[in-house]
């Protein structure tokens, strides 16, 4: 397995072939990633992105499964979608179920326009959450849907359903509760 060393306030380390706004959601041998993409932060945006409370969702329509994600203090209101594209992959790309073992995400909040790293968390999936996860990586890796096919579905997907139709219709959500750390005690 290939280290890669991501640091806040560095160039971000792996390749952003979409420099648009949006969120890009991928399993590899690292673990489940969400890589959220901001033209436009601020102070507030990372400081929620990195310690604020957020809403996770899965959400499955025609083979295609979508993470979902509210963050407040970055979206006013609403949701976010982001397909998992395991379709999309060449075969020795593709994640394998025991890249799901452990039930954490690593979240990333990025510049698209500097495609620097402003803020990373780590959070911890719960059972349900996690289950169900492995369970729709498991059909998608079973899936032999091509990567056309896949884009289309996804269009239809997407002109459908709007990202609060997906939250409403969700499998599952998770809350992640809100993490200030402690500050050090001085003595």
């Amino acid at each position: 397995m290939n280290y890669t060393n991501f640091q806040v306030g560095e160039k971000f380390p792996l390749p952003i072939h979409n420099q648009g706004d949006g969120g890009l959601f991928q399993i590899d041998s690292n673990g489940a990633m969400f890589i959220l993409q901001l033209s436009h932060t601020d102070v507030i945006a990372t400081e929620a992105f990195r310690t604020g409370a957020m809403e996770l969702g899965l959400f499955e329509a025609e083979g295609i499964v979508f993470f979902l994600y509210k963050i407040d203090g970055i979206f006013k209101e609403g949701w976010g979608d982001s397909p998992l594209g395991i379709h999309l992959l060449p075969p020795g790309m593709k994640p394998c179920i025991a890249d799901l073992d452990d039930p954490v995400m690593h979240l990333y909040l990025v510049d698209t326009n500097l495609q620097i790293l402003l803020a990373q968390r780590t959070i911890t999936l719960d059972q349900p959450f996690h289950e169900m996860l492995q369970k729709k990586v498991q059909e998608q890796l079973e899936s032999s849907i091509s990567p056309g096919a896949f884009v289309t579905t996804l269009q239809r997907v997407w002109k459908n359903h709007s990202s609060k139709d997906m939250s409403d219709k969700a499998l599952i959500k998770q809350t992640v509760e809100m993490n200030i750390p402690a500050p050090p005690i001085l003595n």
